[in-house]
């Protein structure tokens, strides 16, 4: 039997017993009202926490449905209910989880969730691993009132503390672990107006909260003492710190964004656009992109580097919350007045995606979100195909810039080796030539006499003759030097370079070889050549295999070059220009030196 209710389960029982009685089997259960809260858990990105206003805090897996847990229902008095027996739990329930805050560091020892609830001051811990609410309810002992509510709570990268910003203004640090008051920040209060964020960075070293009023504070974790406080444009609605690159997102009451720096204490980027109340904001894993959900159903991608949106879609429901995942291949989305979680997949992972800058009279296209209308099934399939066509593929020139030194994208195989060839073939010969063995002949002759004897072979005695033939100017010129034949002409010489780009190292050899006049070269062709590598010094590209063939050049040619002056002045040309390119290049080479040696060597 299956059955489903308002509670938003699906239950299937089995009657399998002996009087015919039926038992649960299995079942699969959500959120039965919308959800106030979610947040990825761990670092392998596999697990949602996500709390609602059904007074459950859950988790979801993105691998498979049998990795769901819930967590339950938080309890006032928990020893209370289990000593009496309470049937309806209604009465002691705690109100719905608005913000909370988690860290998987030791959760095996005690809780590592902190959570705020709604319309009340305690904050109430629990357990992830033990999938139940924890011990402690982490409030200050002089307020016993309920007009005095917490705002905001955060938990530290080591999981042993726990900061928790009131609606009074105050910031209090607890221990995870005994549920102790440890201290507060300021004399009095922290904050003249309500705690809208607090965070800690990833050493205990800072901690940063702001206010209603318009005030962003960092403070000593330890001491507790101020250490700056700065003014912000406008109020802020949310915090969010980037732990690892120490960067914080503000996201004010103005619909506008304010990234800061926590080591310098500035403002380094700025974004505007939303139209409406920023409900949430998420950073990707390596800190290069912020991601905003609104009131005005647009959730933005922010590049932080370039300071320019990349990425922006309108959804037929406002998004409430927003979580990208640590490994950083989802983002998930929760919504208004809807149940679930929605997963969306970084297109950028495993496709060509264009990053660049969206112009300001961009239109961003409306997404429905998945659901179980045909409609809306054939709608969503459409819009997912379309994208797909307006994808943009950056071909890569061969040259960025003329004055830029280019090199080829030929492999080190083609060039390097070039002069060692004659040690390479050396190391390469074998010792000795391989022996064919000598077949016996069919009649084996014999010495004429009384007793008969076997003729032994006639040892030939004559040195092996050399089986290289020389062809001198009788040898038919090759492809390559037909086109630097034409490069005299018409002083083009593309056709020859990209010849020699086919050949490898031993083809190059014999090809520069062939430019003697002894091989069947003549001198016409050997300026050619050298005029050929002027052209590729000049224009700055191929510029490893200009050297290599050159040195090359000079290796094969070196006793007849000086006998040549066509030749000569031409190599004239060509050192001074060889010259001047490596000056330059020792130039930059020497200061980029020198800016490392400083980096590795200064107190920074």
């Amino acid at each position: 039997l299956v059955t489903n209710g308002a509670d938003n389960a699906l239950r299937i029982w089995i009657f399998d017993g002996p009087t015919g009685e039926g038992r649960l089997l299995r079942f699969r259960m959500g959120h039965s009202a919308p959800l106030t809260k979610i947040r990825y858990y761990g670092q392998n990105g596999q697990q949602i926490l996500s709390a609602s206003q059904d007074g459950t805090l859950q988790s979801f897996s993105t691998i498979h449905e049998k990795f769901n847990k819930s967590l339950g229902h938080g309890l006032i008095n928990k020893k209370r209910v289990k000593r009496k027996g309470l049937q309806n739990t209604m009465s002691v329930r705690l109100p719905p989880i608005t913000k909370f805050a988690a860290e998987e560091a030791r959760e095996s020892d005690w809780d590592g969730i902190i959570a705020c609830h709604q319309g009340k001051l305690s904050c109430s811990t629990w357990n992830y691993q033990r999938s139940t609410i924890g011990a402690y309810f982490l409030k200050p002992k002089e307020l016993k009132k309920d007009d005095v509510t917490a705002t905001a709570v955060d938990i530290t990268s080591c999981g042993n503390f726990a900061v928790i910003g009131l609606s009074s203004g105050t910031v209090d640090v607890y221990n995870m672990q005994s549920g102790i008051h440890r201290g507060s920040f300021g004399k009095d209060q922290a904050h003249k107006g309500s705690v809208r964020g607090v965070a800690v960075d990833g050493l205990n070293q800072l901690t940063v909260t702001t206010g209603s009023e318009g005030l962003l504070k960092f403070w000593n974790f330890k001491s507790k003492i101020l250490i700056q406080s700065m003014s912000l444009e406008s109020s802020p609605n949310i915090m969010l710190l980037h732990r690892d690159s120490g960067i914080l997102g503000l996201a004010l009451d103005d619909f506008s964004i304010s990234v800061l720096d926590i080591e310098t204490r500035k403002v380094v980027r700025e974004f505007s656009g939303h139209q409406g109340q920023i409900n949430d904001m998420a950073f990707s894993p390596d800190g290069r992109w912020l991601i905003s959900a609104s009131m005005d159903c647009s959730i933005r991608t922010w590049d932080l580097p370039s300071g320019c949106l990349i990425d922006s879609f309108l959804l037929d429901s406002a998004p409430l919350n927003v979580t990208m995942s640590p490994t950083g291949d989802f983002l998930a989305t929760s919504h208004v007045d809807h149940l679930g979680i929605y997963l969306w997949s970084n297109v950028s992972l495993y496709s060509v995606v264009s990053l660049r800058p969206l112009p300001t009279d961009y239109v961003p296209s409306v997404v429905m979100l998945p659901g179980t209308c045909q409609i809306q099934d054939v709608e969503f399939s459409e819009e997912t195909i379309e994208p797909s066509d307006e994808m943009i593929e950056y071909d890569s020139p061969e040259q960025l810039n003329e004055q830029l030194v280019t090199l080829s994208l030929l492999p080190e195989s083609r060039w390097k080796n070039l002069l060692n060839l004659d040690v390479i073939k050396k190391k390469n010969k074998p010792k000795e030539p391989p022996k064919v063995p000598k077949s016996a002949p069919f009649f084996i002759p014999t010495v004429p006499g009384l007793v008969p004897r076997y003729a032994v072979p006639e040892q030939n005695n004559d040195p092996q003759q050399s089986k290289v033939v020389n062809l001198g100017i009788l040898a038919q010129k090759s492809d390559f030097c037909l086109k630097l034949e034409e490069g005299l002409v018409n002083n083009k010489y593309e056709a020859a370079l990209n010849l020699l780009k086919e050949l490898g190292p031993s083809g190059i050899e014999t090809e520069l070889r062939s430019l003697s006049p002894d091989c069947g070269g003549s001198v016409e062709v050997m300026q050619s050549f050298l005029k050929m590598i002027g052209m590729m010094l000049d224009r700055k590209r191929d510029f490893e295999l200009a050297q290599a063939y050159l040195a090359l050049f000079l290796k094969l040619h070196l006793k007849m070059l000086p006998s040549e002056p066509v030749l000569l002045e031409e190599l004239t040309k060509l050192s001074s220009q060889v010259e001047e390119n490596w000056i330059h290049l020792q130039s930059l080479f020497n200061q980029s030196l020198c800016v490392l040696n400083y980096i590795k060597s200064a107190l920074l």
